[in-house]
């Protein structure tokens, strides 16, 4: 039997009122946030920047009806509803926009039937890529700024520096850029909705000798979001002619590796990795820069016959925490910066001899016990937007099984017999 969904809509009544006209940056969300929206809400917010500026739209929080045709939010591309349509936003869908021009229109909208708790979203005022960009990993901050965009401020590239005052550009042609370790030149972690925020100031300095000015001073605010998407972009939220922050996006650069004992001593470093049939196999997932601060949890690990899919022909190990393969063992997950198990080696049937294993790992807070990675094996299949984490996936292999040594050297003494 087919189950058919019907949503009923009717024209709101003038004590729903919600929606209305926005400037710069800021946060809006639905009607009664954070407790449950009303039926057959119909708002609409107009997102307005400067008029040489973009706008960047991020949703929080995010708790709708589950039926993507009965409560949703449309994102438009323009000052209005007809503008071109960006996508629509339900549960577990797209959740951050980039306008092309100055304005942004978002509309949102409920049926007669079954609510949520809403949501919640921040925007902010963008300058063109073009004027720069910023790119973070857990290693590293690399920062660059348009020569011109810096001289339409009249700031010689020379003059900037960090936080820390030692911490100095390289200048090309076209741009200056910063090239650091993410954890050096002043730079501050703090933690937002669960997620990893690096902070730092570009400032610059003007001639005038002596201790104080009474000229405005430039600073740019510069912000790394260590998402779960790999892009990057840079995000300028104007509030004053020479006051301006950066942001953008990076990722945690993990590592997986085998060892030879379960004290996790002596890494293996044989490529392939030859083992032999249910021999146990150690493997240890870790950030590249230890941090007591982090915490790795092993979400799912797979294992495939081919480096590039895993997906037409697999074995799970774990998933989403849960056991599936039952010699997988694990000594340390969600509560260190490293994730370690072990589990019994296998070959694929018709296949080659060559096994290669795909983990992807969520980075926590470790100071937050209600985190994704404090709570363990999860069996559900969705999760509301504002308990994610950082993810990560790294591949290792190959594993190879060795030859039946003693089989052969038995053919042989036989054959010489």
């Amino acid at each position: 039997m087919v189950e058919n969904r019907y949503c009923y809509y009717t024209t709101p009544s003038p004590g729903n009122s919600c929606g209305g006209s926005l400037f710069g940056s800021g946060s809006f969300s639905s009607p009664n946030y954070p407790y449950y929206y009303q039926d057959n809400s119909y708002c609409v917010w107009q997102i307005r920047a400067s008029s040489d500026q973009n706008i960047y739209l991020r949703f929080t929080y995010l708790q709708l009806e589950n039926c993507c045709s009965c409560d949703y939010i449309a994102v438009y591309d323009g000052p209005s509803v007809g503008s071109r349509f960006m996508g629509k936003v339900c549960n577990n869908s797209q959740t951050s926009f980039h306008s092309s021009s100055n304005y942004l229109t978002v509309l949102f909208r409920t049926d007669g039937s079954v609510v949520g708790r809403g949501f919640n979203a921040e925007f902010t005022s963008s300058l063109s890529s073009g004027f720069g960009r910023v790119d973070c990993s857990s290693d590293n901050m690399n920062i660059v700024i348009s020569k011109s965009y810096l001289n339409s401020l009249g700031i010689d590239g020379n003059n900037l520096y960090l936080n820390d005052q030692y911490c100095r550009p390289d200048i090309s042609y076209y741009n200056v850029v910063f090239n650091f370790p993410i954890n050096t030149c002043g730079t501050v972690r703090e933690f937002d909705h669960g997620r990893i925020v690096y902070t730092n100031a570009l400032r610059a300095f003007n001639y005038n000798s002596g201790e104080i000015t009474r000229q405005s001073l430039v600073r740019l605010n510069v912000n790394c979001r260590m998402e779960q998407d790999s892009f990057s972009q840079i995000i300028y939220e104007v509030d004053h002619r020479n006051n301006a922050s950066i942001s953008g996006s990076g990722r945690f650069n993990t590592s997986m590796a085998f060892y030879t004992s379960s004290n996790f001593y002596y890494q293996v470093s044989q490529v392939p990795y030859l083992v032999r049939l249910n021999q146990d196999l150690y493997v240890q997932v870790s950030l590249r820069r230890g941090d007591s601060t982090l915490v790795v949890f092993l979400d799912t690990c797979v294992a495939s016959p081919s480096p590039h899919d895993f997906q037409t022909r697999s074995y799970d190990l774990i998933r989403s925490g849960c056991r599936v393969d039952s010699t997988f063992y694990s000594y340390s997950s969600g509560t260190s910066p490293y994730a370690r198990f072990r589990f019994k080696s296998f070959q694929f049937l018709r296949a080659t001899d060559h096994v290669y294993i795909q983990c992807k790992v969520l980075i926590c807070p470790a100071s937050d016990n209600n985190s994704r990675c404090r709570r363990g094996c999860s069996r559900r299949a969705a999760r509301e937007l504002s308990s994610e984490h950082e993810s990560e996936t790294v591949v290792l292999g190959p594993i190879q099984l060795q030859k039946p040594v003693k089989k052969a050297e038995e053919a042989q003494q036989k054959t010489k017999a």
